[in-house]
């Protein structure tokens, strides 16, 4: 609430002494960090409960739940470039053509279910792969599947976010993210142990809570674009035809957005399977740090996303200055969140780790324990350099450099993963030890992204036409 509060100040006065800095960037950064950090923690929730459970159910819901947004985010990728679509449209003044972007995003979204739905086999067959403990593989099979079954909800909610995003309007996707928590965290409660009329449901109740909370985030969202002011300023009950033009530039620059975004995820995945693949310990030594990392990092997408929509703005507007100025706010914002998380890390790792104690005894978590202590401790390292990824990530898609952006931080990904598999199955160092040589990759990858916003290309190729 105090942060709530805090931005409702910042949105008093719409109007900035200088474009891109620190209060521009808060304008849309801070919701998108505080809905961001919603979402991580109805992840988070999820995962806790199950853990209460057994550590094989949660790491069936890291395993599971990570597959399904590799099967999905192929799709999310090409729908997230309506963000930057929209930022440019705005700040060239053509309001009406917004929500074109938006109803062309609608439609590709529904031509890919009958694909995202084909895709559960494939999990399956993936899942065969790792060799995985029979109290884990059924349980993964099973989140994956209803997750997978409620992906369309997963698209829709992209698109209206995409929209609130580009017109820096995103107090809506924040207040949507923390009702989305609240139905999950009551959702789940109940459904997964079963209390009062319920039934106890387990894994599948985790996966129930989600698909709740995701529906109540689209249905706000969905109010809120179709009410007076939107259809107003924007057209947004008009524009329901099919636009060739606005699908070809979305599917043409958010393509290798799409790949990238699946690649990049598709990448990670593999690292958690090749941990899982090591055993119950190192698995669940791997989930508790990835949940911890989830929290850390997934809030820091949101200054990626306003990069990307403040840049694109500026793009749009022909202003230089102020996409870099918005880059380096962006920077001093990211830099003061990693380093109190930097702190948690390296003080209070074994309080961490003990939130995910199952209620029962075992021994498989005893044994994770010091592990997890140790790899947090690494993982504090490439949380402070991973604030130059996202800012300058997210600026080189705003100004449209998407086709760099895609083909490095898919070669980060599979390298820092290629890194994972030498050090785990040819050296067979322990799990612990391989986490520290994945760190370093992390660690010295954000500063090619700094280089390349360094070198102005981006400037020259699409400020300058």
């Amino acid at each position: 609430m105090v942060l709530q509060s805090i931005f409702l100040r910042t949105t008093l006065k719409p109007k900035f002494k200088k474009n891109g800095g620190t209060r521009d960037v808060l304008v849309v950064a801070l919701p998108m960090l505080l809905s961001m950090s919603f979402d991580t923690l109805m992840t988070f929730v999820d995962r806790l409960f199950l853990a209460k459970l057994s550590p094989f159910e949660m790491n069936a819901a890291l395993g599971g739940g990570g597959t399904q947004i590799v099967m999905t985010n192929l799709f999310v990728g090409v729908l997230s470039y309506a963000t930057a679509m929209v930022a440019q449209r705005l700040g060239a003044k053509k309001n009406g053509e917004c929500s074109q972007v938006i109803v062309q995003s609608m439609y590709f979204a529904l031509i890919c279910m009958p694909f995202i739905f084909l895709t559960i086999p494939l999990g399956y067959f993936l899942f065969g792969l790792q060799h995985l403990d029979p109290l884990q593989m059924e349980p993964q099979k099973l989140y994956f599947k209803i997750l997978i079954f409620g992906s369309p909800l997963v698209l829709a909610r992209s698109v209206l976010a995409n929209f609130f995003t580009g017109i820096g309007e995103t107090k809506i996707i924040m207040k949507s993210a923390f009702v989305a928590l609240l139905v999950n965290i009551f959702a789940n409660y109940f459904l997964i142990f079963g209390y009062g009329p319920f039934p106890k449901l387990g894994i599948a109740g985790a996966a129930y809570g989600t698909l709740l909370g995701t529906f109540s985030s689209v249905a706000m969202m969905a109010l809120v674009y179709f009410n007076k002011k939107n259809r107003r300023r924007f057209g947004t009950s008009k524009n329901f035809g099919w636009d060739g033009s606005t699908m070809k530039e979305l599917c043409g620059r958010g393509i290798p957005c799409g790949i990238e975004f699946f690649l990049n995820m598709f990448a990670f995945q593999s690292l958690l399977f090749l941990f899982h693949g090591m055993g119950a310990v190192s698995a669940t030594a791997a989930s508790i740090m990835f949940n911890w990392d989830m929290v850390a990092y997934v809030p820091l997408m949101g200054l990626e996303i306003a990069a990307t929509s403040l840049v694109g703005r500026y793009v749009g507007a022909k202003n230089a200055a102020a996409a870099r100025r918005s880059c380096i706010s962006g920077l001093k914002i990211g830099w003061a969140y990693a380093l109190t998380i930097a702190m948690l890390f390296l003080l209070l790792p074994g309080v961490l780790v003990d939130i995910f104690s199952p209620d029962t005894a075992s021994d498989v978590f005893n044994e994770a324990r010091p592990m997890s202590i140790f790899m947090l401790r690494v993982a504090l390292f490439y949380i402070v350099s991973e604030v130059l990824l996202v800012i300058f990530a997210g600026a080189l898609r705003g100004a449209g450099d998407t086709l760099w952006v895609m083909f490095t931080s898919v070669c980060m990904n599979w390298c820092v993963t290629s890194t994972l598999f030498v050090s785990a199955y040819i050296f067979h160092l322990p799990a612990n030890y391989a986490w520290c040589a994945v760190v370093c990759g992390y660690s010295l990858w954000p500063f090619v992204f700094l280089w390349r916003w360094k070198t102005g290309r981006w400037r020259r190729h699409v400020l300058d036409k």
